[in-house]
């Protein structure tokens, strides 16, 4: 048999074993995998000391497009996501206008298809009795899954989230618990999971008011506006909710050690619920604001050691499935001003997998746990396993290859976002994506994105309740 493509020598890691094996690739699938030795192939990539990994999920990410894009746009994101070893990204909801029904999710996957460097889904965004009867029609047209942002207002005009709100201003308030139930309900008929944003709202703008009426302008005064209990709230919400309609919750960005705690008593009872963290929560703590400054001030906010410890606890009970970037740019200036001015959000989808792969080399975690936290299991919770997140024959030849000897400098020289706020520019890490394949096609090269955009709409193929 003649392959497309051959990467031979290379270390093969799935979350189940390392082992040596070559990958035949033919018409962007994977066609054989094991020694294939006297193969012929039009191209080989020789990954000799290399690891080879299935190609990397961003599960969460906000590329503004359309609607933000002097701050992102998908061209850019999915250029830093190639850059960066992510061959698919799913692509969250809230837009301008977000993906509310089934029109706005072509016109988005239509707008997209063309900028895109990798694979994408797209989510689509719950937003109470306003659009629970369009739910059904996007989970047919393919959304990956839905997104609830909890404590979010609307922005009537443009149907932008607002967070910070009074009841007095000219917005649409969010949904009730009563409209949640309905939704989750809906939503667990579908087969699909629902995420969650959680931050109770309501006590972190009490707070919010308090610490700003004290005349505090500190770190330390916007930890106390979003305590960690403030996340425990709406995560007990959204289990009690979850379990009375049967919808697999997946909780997002979870940074409160309660958070873990939540997720893991509610597995152990038998309750389709998988956790997410980012790697802004697993390596940096209050501690390192005087450092990083606005550049580190993100929702839910970057907390204390303890609960950092907790995090990593989570991915080793299996409380945490995932971890994402939450990708979400803001202009530079716009991180210019005082803690409670300044917009939260990084950039993070060009760092996912090198701060991962450096937390390997550092004995963290394995590589075969990156395998499955970057890798296999967003496939399954999305519905993509079997056509993404594995190496079996069949499977999208979606490839990432790591040296994992390789010490390099993050810079922002070398990020392709529009705009370049991370807090972790100018970190030395261990590890390092040097080719990305998406369905067999080369997109990155030595972390420089390569050749025109190749990137397709996916869409789910199984049900989450297949596996969590």
């Amino acid at each position: 048999m003649l392959f497309d493509l051959m990467i031979k020598n290379g270390d093969l890691v799935t979350p189940q074993a390392t082992r040596r094996a070559d990958i035949g690739i033919t018409g962007g699938k994977i066609a054989a995998i094991g020694n294939l030795e006297g193969a012929a192939a039009r191209d080989v990539y020789d990954a000799s000391g290399l690891y080879v990994f299935a190609g990397f999920i961003d599960e969460h990410v906000h590329s503004r497009d359309p609607g933000l894009t002097q701050k992102e746009d998908f061209e850019h994101s999915t250029m830093s996501a190639a850059a960066g070893g992510v061959t698919t990204i799913l692509e969250m909801p809230n837009s301008v206008p977000p993906v509310k029904d089934v029109e706005s999710f072509k016109s988005r996957a239509h707008s997209l298809g063309s900028k895109s460097f990798v694979d994408f889904g797209l989510w689509g965004m719950v937003l109470g009795d306003f659009n629970t009867a369009d739910l059904p029609g996007l989970a047919e047209a393919g959304v990956i899954g839905f997104k609830f942002f909890w404590g979010y207002a609307l922005n009537k005009k443009t149907l932008a989230l607002v967070y910070n709100f009074s009841k007095s201003d000219d917005v649409r308030l969010p949904p009730d618990e009563g409209e949640i139930y309905d939704a989750f309900k809906v939503i667990g008929q579908l087969g699909r999971p629902v995420a969650i944003h959680a931050e109770n709202s309501q006590v972190i703008t009490r707070l919010t008011e308090h610490e700003k009426s004290l005349g505090q302008n500190t770190y330390a005064s916007f930890l106390r506006s979003r305590p960690s209990y403030t996340e425990a709230m709406t995560i007990r919400s959204g289990l009690a909710l979850a379990h009375a309609t049967g919808v697999h919750l997946h909780i997002l960005h979870i940074a409160a050690g309660e958070g873990v705690d939540l997720v893991r008593a509610a597995r152990q009872a038998g309750q389709r619920v998988t956790g997410e963290t980012c790697p802004h929560y697993l390596l940096l703590t209050d501690e390192d604001y005087e450092r990083v400054g606005n550049d580190m001030k993100i929702y839910p906010p970057i907390r204390e050691r303890e609960h950092q410890e907790k995090l990593w606890d989570g991915i080793k009970s299996g409380a945490i499935a995932a971890v994402g970037s939450d990708h979400a740019p803001h202009e530079e200036a716009e991180k210019v001003g005082d803690i409670w001015s300044v917009p939260a959000g990084a950039c993070g989808v060009q760092t996912l997998v090198p701060l991962m792969l450096n937390a390997a080399a550092e004995g963290r975690l394995t590589l075969n746990q990156v395998a499955g936290l970057l890798s296999e299991n967003p496939a399954r919770i999305w519905g993509l396993y079997g056509q993404k997140g594995t190496l079996n024959p069949g499977a999208d030849a979606d490839i990432t290859i790591v040296d994992m000897k390789e010490k390099w400098l993050l810079t922002k020289e070398e990020m392709y976002s529009k705009n370049k706020i991370n807090p972790f520019a100018g970190t030395t890490v261990q590890g390092r994506p040097v080719a990305t394949f998406v369905r067999g096609q080369k997109v990155m090269d030595h972390g420089k994105p390569i050749g025109a955009p190749v990137g397709r709409l996916v869409k789910p193929r199984t049900s989450s309740q297949a596996w969590w």
